[in-house]
């Protein structure tokens, strides 16, 4: 019997790509049921609006085509993005995607889709697959708890009338405690925003969906994903059958890095360096620096501090800091026998891996999130964008693997010097009882993560009931 082809489409972001790629790459696995080259995976790759993300993703693919692992690309023929959004990046990422839709259904044609998997960003080229009879799935790379959002948004639009961000009380989250508005991602903040109404449009598109594949594991969001699986995020309509198949992250076996940070942490006793590192994206101005220096001088802690500065012009990106300008005179010197800082870019899933780390100051990215938690480090959450503000808060709340950290969104999500040295002694000294559960939460989930992949465990079930899906899917689309 010929291959089943399932396309996959992630945003135009590295970031989303690597994520679908990974998943990609499960679906074609054995995964014990002895069929699984019964799957081929092509992904359709979006050319990025910009050169610095077109350099990203061309790279990212040479790496996956030269590695064998049997994922195929085909590129989608240029498409002019949107100029009258770029400051609204959900709108510009939601739009851009829309614009594929043509170009996506000619794909289909032409390799034989027997399934599309898109990224949650292009909801809007649904209609086009639905046109040509091909099952279509949304993968979604946040947590459950986003998800349950997204679905409830359409709601909550009629159900508060005002802005979230002017919100003072809760917000109705099915399966998560009383949600702060605080906690609500800013692009969802303000009604009138488009970033706002594209989010409430994919909330109802993935209810057309035919499945949701989900980056997340049974058994770390198992009261969200029962309310999704319950309707009660979606009262009176039947939710799509949800795959939760993470931890998807890469887990290839890398060559041990030679950097300086990492023979530093060799020579670090176990468990006993906090990490602390904000993602592709963070980067740190010198006044929050100041009080980040201010906080581990006082903590007495060892650390290693991955440290960014602003991104060039015309760039979102960090660049390598300049310490002198950042740091408070004579800090580093202070500091040397216990502590270091990081200018640039950190091999974070080495450093994440490393017996020295026992904690991670982190913005809660979700990848970030899972690769720290696969490892059992326990977090403080400091959120700086995106959906990162909800995640803090179900990583405190919910999952209990964190301790809290006091954010000031107003101010840019500023945190004061004694409010993080507070967070950092509860999470490394022994005397604290939110750090100490902290600790054993973050060790389970450890287990959680890596017995949730390997046969038996939850996601390796929620994978193979997916492979069955597509499979069944195809054969019912044949002649």
């Amino acid at each position: 019997m010929a291959s089943a082809n399932v396309l996959l489409l992630p945003e135009a972001g590295s970031g989303h790509l690597m994520s679908l790629i990974e998943a990609g790459k499960r679906l074609l696995s054995d995964g014990g049921d002895g069929e699984g080259r019964a799957l081929t995976v092509t992904v359709l790759v979006v050319r990025p609006a910009t050169a610095e993300s077109v350099a990203e993703v061309d790279a990212h693919v040479r790496r996956v085509e030269a590695s064998g692992i049997g994922v195929r690309f085909h590129r989608l023929p240029a498409v002019e993005p949107p100029t009258d959004c770029v400051d609204n990046v959900q709108e510009f990422k939601s739009r851009y995607m829309q614009l594929q839709a043509p170009h996506v259904k000619a794909a289909a044609v032409e390799l034989g889709a027997a399934a599309l998997i898109v990224d949650f960003f292009a909801t809007g080229v649904l209609d086009a697959a639905r046109e040509l009879a091909v099952p279509t799935y949304v993968y979604f790379t946040s947590t459950a708890g986003l998800l349950a959002l997204m679905l409830r948004l359409p709601a909550l639009e009629e159900e508060i009338s005002d802005d979230f961000e002017e919100f003072d009380g809760t917000v109705d989250v099915p399966g998560l405690p009383p949600v702060p508005a605080g906690s609500v991602p800013g692009f969802m903040g303000r009604k009138a925003s488009p970033n706002y109404t594209w989010f409430v449009y994919h909330g109802r598109r993935f209810m057309d969906a035919d499945g949701i594949i989900i980056n997340t594991v049974a058994e770390l969001e198992p009261g969200l994903l029962a309310a999704i699986a319950d309707g009660r995020c979606v009262p009176g309509r039947q939710v799509p059958p949800v795959y939760p198949i993470g931890p998807v992250i890469d887990l290839g076996v890398k060559e041990t890095s030679n950097e300086h940070c990492i023979r530093w942490l060799d020579a670090q006793p176990p468990a006993s360096v906090l990490f602390l590192c904000f993602g592709s994206m963070g980067w740190f101005d010198a006044a929050k620096a100041h009080e980040v220096a201010t906080a581990l001088e006082r903590s007495g802690s060892r650390f290693l501090w991955a440290l960014r500065g602003p991104p060039a012009a015309g760039s979102r990106h960090p660049t390598e800091a300049n310490l002198d300008e950042l740091l408070p005179e004579g800090f580093l010197e202070r500091t040397k026998e216990r502590g270091l800082v990081w200018p640039r870019w950190a091999p974070q899933k080495e450093i994440l891996s490393h017996v020295a780390v026992g904690g991670f100051v982190t913005h809660c990215g979700w990848n970030s999130t899972l690769e720290s938690l696969r490892h059992g480090l326990p977090l403080v959450p400091w959120p700086l964008y995106a959906e990162q503000h909800l995640n803090a808060f179900e990583l405190v709340a919910d999952m209990g693997v964190a301790v809290p950290l006091e954010v000031d969104r107003k101010r840019d999500n500023f945190v004061e010097a004694a409010e993080l040295e507070r967070a950092v002694r509860s999470l490394m000294e022994g005397g604290s009882e939110e750090g100490r559960k902290a600790r054993e939460k973050a060790a389970e989930m450890k287990a959680v993560c890596r017995n949730a992949v390997e046969d038996g465990g939850s996601s390796h079930a929620a994978l193979q009931r997916l492979r069955g899906a597509i499979r069944g899917g195809a054969a019912a689309s044949l002649p």
